[in-house]
């Protein structure tokens, strides 16, 4: 997915990154440790992309992120992603994924469920593992089965998962099952 431009932004975990294209996000960066290095990861998986002033649509999910990671409840499903290069059962993961509101959790054989595919709870683990767009695609929500965390292969992994659910107020081991329409 090409992307035209990045910008790094502050929230409660450290700085962030978001890259967009003219279809929407193309990627979101979580912390890698010093500003420097957020920003050598987002300029190697966007190289085409420079530093740029984010268009307002981005402004206002950069604001929603920052707040929802400073504790606030945050919807962020309206937020536009450009998923043309998205294999199509990692783009049902992630919009599955994404019903999954702030607080609550799912286990990944719910979600595998959740998409019709009951008997590939690996498979949507590794998909949430490839998830270039964290946080909108909240895989920090999606947990083992039993309530354990699982894997998390963001910055600071299962650590950085459970702070994030920490900060949403949701327990990992207090699953919820997504309604299955």
């Amino acid at each position: 997915m090409p992307a035209q431009g990045f910008t790094l932004f502050d929230t409660a975990i450290g700085r962030c990154g978001i890259a967009w294209g003219g279809c929407g996000i193309v990627g979101i960066q979580l912390p890698e440790g010093p500003p420097a290095v957020t920003r050598a990861r987002l300029m190697h998986r966007f190289p085409g992309a420079g530093p740029e002033a984010p268009p307002a649509g981005i402004q206002r999910v950069m604001q929603d992120i920052v707040a929802l990671l400073g504790g606030e409840t945050r919807e962020l499903t309206a937020a536009a992603l450009d998923m043309r290069d998205v294999p199509d059962f990692d783009r049902n993961v992630y919009v599955a994924a994404r019903a999954v509101p702030p607080g609550e959790t799912v286990t990944y054989g719910e979600l595998a469920a959740r998409i019709g595919a009951p008997d590939a709870a690996r498979a949507v683990g590794q998909a949430l593992g490839r998830n270039p767009f964290p946080i909108v695609v909240p895989c920090h929500r999606v947990l083992a089965a039993g309530g354990k965390a699982g894997g998390f292969s963001a910055g600071g992994g299962t650590v950085t998962k459970l702070r994030l659910l920490a900060i949403e107020g949701a327990s990992p081991n207090r699953t919820l099952p997504l309604p299955l329409d």
